[in-house]
């Protein structure tokens, strides 16, 4: 199509139905044309000139063209010209100067094989990246919305699907498990990405994402839609299980039945597109017990411990709604943790009443045993409130004096024993980290305390590589269900009440440290 017997006008007709199939620029496609001829061009006249073409929009006519810079003295003849030479080139020339570029006509030739070949590899490529940056351009505000077409293809897992314009990929991970989708179904997904790829798809849509429920939750609720009620959070088990807490702005409305809808027919809407996942719409409180009590709904809770600065709840219920509140393999607590991001710890009203016991136990033996005190006094230090040594050092004696039947004397007596005991702790507690060995790195990590560090030697975590290697809940402690039975796992560090969030900070410092090193 590209020789000179050719009908000049096809290329235009070529360059106009490219543009049109492609969505792309018709200017885009013959500047395509145009660098594809000169790369071919340079395979005739030699690859050390700097060929330019020009097709005419019009007509469709070629001109190939040699570049070349005016010189006083040229000394490659294939890239320079004296002026006077550009004059007899062309009349048009005796406006130039010292430095200007000109153009040299060349013949025009036929294209072999391999000059062809390289035309259109060159033209191929250049559409083909207009195209993708099109798509690109086309899609990029299409991001954190629903998407719907038409399955193209399945690959290795993934679905294809055909969006009109462009194709985009749901990739296996994000598909739901155990759906049944084939070549030809029409699909709704959510946008996850909409980025630029050297090769591949640019536009990645989920079924598995969390923000798919809200947003076809926004799709089937008006009032949601309107903002009269928002949705604070979410947490999905994909086709199994999920949870959505929304909080009314309308205080007028009842944002859990305004998303139930009539008889049902909002939720049974979302619960159909994602495949009969049973759905949980918790109503949001200020409260975050009264949160925790409706997100772990079958279960009746009996009462709730909140620790909103370490974010932690305890979650107290009778032994008949464990189990409900549990869920199958724990996926009832782990969805409510994940839509309240509270570190939520579920026990009995006997366990709870044990832990407390064991705990005031503890404390009292602790003040008995370490200051040499008689246990009434040590059980009366902890009803106030004094959990530990340090607590007493760092407590003043008007403080103490305002216990009934601690006088001033035994309040002095006290914070002095208490400072000692501290003094002489923290020079064993040096001694014992140098016999088990910690390196330097992980006794000078931030957020580590003597103490901490002398219960991770004795578990020969000795380097700062061996913390950063932990998850947070080998930290913390956690709940596990085994054959059915719900299993407490202590954690290394449990006994210094770190928060979840505490035990992550500390595990990705170690991280960016270690991997940075």
């Amino acid at each position: 199509m590209l020789n000179r017997r050719a009908d000049k006008l096809e290329l235009i007709r070529i360059a106009e139905a490219v543009a049109l199939e492609k969505s792309i620029d018709k200017e885009l496609i013959i500047n395509s044309m145009e660098t594809g001829i000169a790369k071919a061009a340079k395979s005739k006249f030699g690859q050390e000139n700097e060929i330019e073409v020009q097709i005419n929009r019009d007509n469709g006519d070629i001109g190939i063209y040699r570049k070349l810079i005016v010189c006083e003295k040229p000394e490659n003849l294939n890239t320079e010209i004296s002026l006077p030479d550009a004059i007899k080139l062309s009349d048009e020339n005796k406006q130039k100067k010292i430095g200007d570029t000109i153009l040299q006509p060349l013949p025009s030739f036929d294209f072999g094989r391999i000059a062809a070949q390289t035309a259109k590899q060159v033209i191929s490529f250049n559409v083909r990246e207009a195209e993708r940056e099109r798509q690109y351009n086309d899609f990029k505000d299409k991001k954190d919305t629903i998407l719907s077409g038409i399955v193209k293809r399945l690959e290795f897992g993934n679905a294809i699907v055909d969006l009109g314009r462009t194709e985009a990929i749901i990739q296996k991970n994000e598909m739901i498990p155990r759906e049944n989708v084939k070549a030809g179904d029409r699909i709704k997904a959510y946008c996850s990405d909409v980025r630029r790829e050297p090769r591949g798809q640019q536009i990645f849509l989920s079924r598995a994402h969390t923000k798919f429920m809200e947003k076809l939750f926004i799709q089937e609720v008006p009032e949601i839609y309107d903002g009269l009620i928002e949705i604070i959070s979410s947490a999905r088990d994909p086709g199994s299980r999920a949870k959505i807490c929304v909080k009314a702005i309308d205080t007028s409305l009842d944002p859990v039945g305004a998303c139930v809808g009539m008889r049902g027919s909002r939720v049974q809407a979302v619960v159909n597109e994602l495949q009969g996942e049973k759905i949980d719409i918790v109503n949001w409180s200020e409260d975050p017990a009264v949160v925790v009590s409706n997100a772990l709904s079958p279960a009746e809770v009996q009462r709730v411990n909140v620790d909103i600065e370490n974010k932690k709840l305890d979650v107290i219920l009778t032994e008949e709604n464990l189990s409900k509140a549990i869920g199958r393999r724990g996926q009832n607590v782990r969805l409510a943790t994940k839509l309240m991001s509270y570190e939520i710890n579920i026990m009995t009203d006997q366990e709870d009443s044990e832990r407390r016991q064991t705990e005031f136990k503890e404390k009292t033996e602790n003040f008995v045993k370490n200051l040499e005190l008689d246990e009434t006094l040590g059980q009366l230090l902890v009803a106030e409130g004094f959990s530990s040594i340090d607590d007493l050092k760092d407590s003043t004696i008007d403080n103490l004096i305002k216990i009934e039947g601690i006088e001033e004397e035994t309040a002095k007596e006290l914070i002095d024993r208490a400072n000692e005991y501290h003094k002489k702790d923290q020079e064993e507690i040096s001694n014992k980290i140098k016999e088990l060995g910690l390196e330097n790195s992980l006794i000078d990590h931030e957020g580590l305390t003597p103490g901490m560090l002398v219960t991770l030697g004795e578990q020969k975590i000795l380097t700062l590589s061996d913390f950063a290697d932990l998850a947070s809940d080998e930290l913390t402690g956690s709940y596990d269900v085994i054959k059915g039975e719900r299993v407490k796992i202590k954690g290394y560090l449990e006994e210094f009440a770190l928060s979840k969030k505490e035990a992550d900070d500390l595990i990705m410092s170690a991280r960016e440290k270690v991997y940075k090193d």
